[in-house]
């Protein structure tokens, strides 16, 4: 009871012992970590082709490990078009694979190697290597963006294998470093592959259906051999043959069939190759019946099994019962009537002209144990191991009973868990009740802690998901003295790292991150390389917009390669989409910014702009301003983005006071504290959206806020272009504009910008909030004073300068201002737990 994951791991246990008995696999919960991050695959079992030193060995490669040197790191650059390089995982049994991860080095701050995208090769017996190809026929896989966070990719189709290899992939020579982890379950089939005759096209009014097994991995000329493919993969095809559970694919994709007319035998042959003899209970085919179309299940199938060399002289029969009423597809189960065998041929026979299958799974009760292929290694609880004697047959009624104790026992432990999360959430109740606490440091330990867990199940959220960063930019404990040059440079297209020694190898460099350069000169968005060339390899989701239809209302600012101007826009109405909609008539102008580039800028800033406006068509959030149209047939370019009525935060609330006398003496309008923490609460959501997409927004501020009608947020990025706020950007040797006042040490120091550095700002945009923007950030410091400030944050001896605590501002909300400003950036909150803290604030 001291441990309650000890529970559901006693139960996934039983549950696994279970399922020896059914033994079909379920892709959707098929998928568990497999042990590379939970220690259950031994270091003897990881190799590679090679490693650049002892500390990056294939051992090292495991997801969410910072032991040795980080990851496993190959000898060489890697080069483009070669595949020479690879981490292998041998997991001792064959496994149904559903999900793999992949992560890069980070060792805490010191590494920044990722492979950004990587291949896949399997094997069932370690001879015969198959690259693994998504249902479209690709084999890269995108990998990752950072170093920190971890990628999960779906492989559809699943692999059913016991070697896997990690193969990484570089379009330019760069180094690389990886850690991984497989996501499924034990293939209880212990099918390792069929033979059959190759799918056949079907005529259909238009387009035909394609009826090919398009995933198998085996050879197919004539026939298909020694491979495992759409039989196998867990998905059952449609009622309607011509639609699939995978978009945008052909009509017939789920099926594999054949024609009466090809073969004169009147039967379809299919051999079945098991890892060792087994003791088959029966066999469920899944099976077509739309007979409006001449397609029926089968009439009838024989069955041969082969224990050792020879087939059995006596077959076995079975014939379902034929249905011409209901057209759906539909299981057939055949009871092998507990026959023993390693391969099983069966003659399919044609009840109508067309036969169509999308699944066959086989379930066996314990049979014999062949020496080729090792046990499982964590299938079983160390208490519960293998007979002695290879031959040993469980006894049907010994399974029966089995199962029913197992049905008691999961039952009872239900109960428990039941009755302890009851008391947690008991616990949990009184003790908010009695105290608020702001403690991310111990949540995110807490959560990290529970998603290590050995048996997590990875659920599937969609085709592509990032894990957002539980660790953000881990930065290290500097071992350099505090007299080293800090490097004051921001946008540098390489972050700078410390590099280090262990064991006489040097740490690889860090890897490349985009900066886009606006129309001011000025570097806004951060973007990771791989986020930038996928979204910026899009097309244009905006329209463009004519010309005559702007009126020029105000300049905003200007800057080396272009101008902002307000302006109000006709007409807009008619080319916004129907996801966004204005609460303005049709026949009023809408308020817009519109960014304009000189004509005689550089090639350089034209590229940048063009994918700027890329990028920010696909930033969609409530609380980010939005790209509402563009003028790109011609110059000068422009993006028309959205523009709230009420301009910036800064502006807004300098013009207004807190609630009390003071503002019923002075007349002026007000704020309430709710509004306040209301339009806080927004910031931090259109961050956590900004964060969840790898961006990193550089100059957060209320001066990059607008505000429109009942206190709505949405986040901008021209406030560093007005020469209003010139004041709040320091110039360095007259190249780098920066805000250092928001700016956390790292990224005045290292050039280091991250979520974490966001963060900070967030914390600094808070503290303007709650003084109304009255006063600038360390006032009291001049530039060099507050540069001095973050020399204290590196070197951490309890004599920086903190912000002092707004005179509205209560504990609970200075707590969270300070936990942004923590020194180290894996202690900082993220914007999510931000967002939360705040949403409770509010009444």
């Amino acid at each position: 009871m001291k441990h309650l994951w000890d529970v559901p791991f006693l139960l996934l246990i039983l549950l696994y012992l279970l399922a020896a008995v059914t033994s079909q696999v379920n892709p959707g919960v098929c998928r568990y970590p497999l042990g590379m991050s939970g220690g259950q695959i031994q270091d003897e079992d990881i190799s590679a082709s090679s490693q650049w030193s002892e500390s990056t060995a294939a051992r090292y490669g495991r997801l969410d490990f910072e032991e040795g040197d980080g990851a496993w790191c190959p000898e060489i650059t890697v080069e483009p078009d070669s595949l020479k390089e690879f981490l292998q995982i041998d997991l001792r049994s064959l496994h149904f694979i559903t999900l793999v991860g992949t992560q890069g080095r980070h060792a805490g701050g010191i590494g920044n190697e990722f492979s950004q995208m990587y291949k896949i090769k399997y094997s069932r017996d370690g001879s015969r290597w198959i690259s693994w190809r998504n249902r479209q026929g690709k084999q890269v896989i995108e990998g990752n963006r950072n170093a920190y966070d971890i990628v999960l990719k779906d492989l559809e189709p699943p692999i059913i294998a016991r070697y896997v290899r990690f193969m990484p992939v570089t379009d330019h020579s760069m180094n690389v470093c990886m850690r991984v982890e497989l996501y499924g379950c034990e293939w209880l089939d212990g099918l390792v592959s069929y033979n059959a005759p190759a799918g056949e096209q079907m005529s259909l009014p238009a387009p035909p259906a394609y009826l090919n097994d398009s995933v198998y991995d085996g050879a197919v000329i004539h026939s298909m051999t020694e491979g495992l493919g759409q039989l196998t993969d867990g998905v059952c095809g449609l009622d309607d043959f011509t639609h699939s559970h995978v978009y945008n694919v052909w009509p017939g994709y789920d099926y594999v069939g054949w024609t009466n007319e090809s073969l004169p035998s009147g039967f379809v042959e299919i051999m079945f190759e098991f890892d060792r003899i087994r003791n088959f209970t029966t066999m469920k085919v899944h099976c077509n019946n739309m007979y409006s179309r001449h397609v029926k299940a089968f009439r009838q199938v024989v069955c041969y099994f082969r224990s050792e060399a020879d087939w059995e002289a006596t077959p076995l029969s079975f014939s379902p019962v034929e249905d011409e009423k209901n057209p759906s597809a539909r299981f057939i189960t055949v009871n092998l009537a507990n026959h023993m065998a390693s391969a099983i041929k069966c003659q399919f026979f044609f009840a109508d002209a067309w036969m169509l299958f999308s699944e066959i799974t086989f379930q066996s009760d314990t049979a014999m144990y062949n020496t080729t292929l090792a046990p499982p290694k964590t299938a079983l609880p160390p208490n519960i191991q293998p007979e002695d004697d290879p031959t040993h047959k469980v006894d049907d009624s010994n399974t029966r009973i089995l199962i029913g104790c197992l049905v008691a026992i999961i039952f009872i432990l239900v109960v428990i868990i039941v009755i302890i999360l009851w008391r947690q959430v008991w616990q949990k109740m009184l003790e908010k009740s009695e105290t608020f606490a702001y403690n991310h440091n111990q949540s995110s330990t807490i959560s990290e802690q529970e998603s290590n867990s050995t048996y997590e199940r990875i659920f599937p959220l969609g085709p592509d998901y990032q894990e957002p960063s539980r660790i953000i930019c881990k930065l290290p404990e500097f071992a350099q003295s505090s007299e080293e040059p800090a490097s004051t440079s921001t946008a540098a297209s390489k972050s700078t790292a410390t590099t280090a020694v262990q064991d006489g190898a040097p740490h690889y460099a860090e890897a490349d991150i985009v900066n886009l350069q606006g129309v001011t000169g000025s570097n806004t968005y951060a973007i990771p390389a791989l986020t930038m060339d996928l979204l910026s390899g899009k097309d244009v989701a905006v329209e463009e917009f004519p010309r005559k239809l702007l009126t020029f209302k105000e300049k905003l600012g200007e800057g080396q390669f272009g101008e902002v101007h307000l302006c109000e826009a006709e007409g807009m109405q008619e080319f916004m989409n129907k996801e966004f909609l204005f609460d303005i008539p049709e026949d009023q102008p809408v308020l817009v910014a519109v960014k304009m580039l000189r004509s005689d800028a550089s090639k350089n800033a034209r590229n940048d702009f063009l994918k700027e406006i890329k990028i920010m068509s696909r930033l969609k959030d409530p609380n980010i301003i939005r790209l509402l149209a563009v003028c790109i047939y011609s110059d000068p370019l422009c993006m028309i983005t959205e523009y709230m009525e009420n301009g910036d935060l800064n502006q807004f609330l300098s013009r207004h006071e807190p609630e009390g006398q003071l503002a019923l003496l002075s007349n002026a309008p007000t704020v309430s504290f709710n509004n306040l923490c209301y339009m806080a609460a927004q910031i931090a959501s259109g961050m956590k959206y900004l964060s969840s997409l790898n961006f990193v927004h550089r100059d957060l501020a209320t001066r990059n806020c607008l505000v429109g009608k009942n206190f709505t947020i949405k986040i901008a990025d021209f406030g560093m272009s007005r020469n209003l706020y010139s004041g709040d950007y320091y110039r360095i040797q007259g190249r780098a504009v920066l805000p250092i006042r928001w700016m956390s040490w790292e990224s005045i120091l290292l050039g280091k910008f991250t979520t974490a550095s966001d963060v900070w700002a967030f914390g600094v945009t808070l503290w303007e909030i709650l003084n109304f923007c009255k006063e600038q950030p360390y006032s009291q410091l001049t530039d060099e004073q507050v540069i001095e400030n973050t020399g204290e944050f590196f070197r951490d001896q309890k004599r920086q300068i903190y912000l002092p605590q707004p005179v509205l501002c209560p504990d609970s909300l200075y707590k969270i201002m300070l936990s942004c400003w923590r020194r180290n950036t894996k202690e900082r909150p993220s914007f999510q737990e931000i967002h939360r803290a705040l949403l409770e604030l509010q009444p």
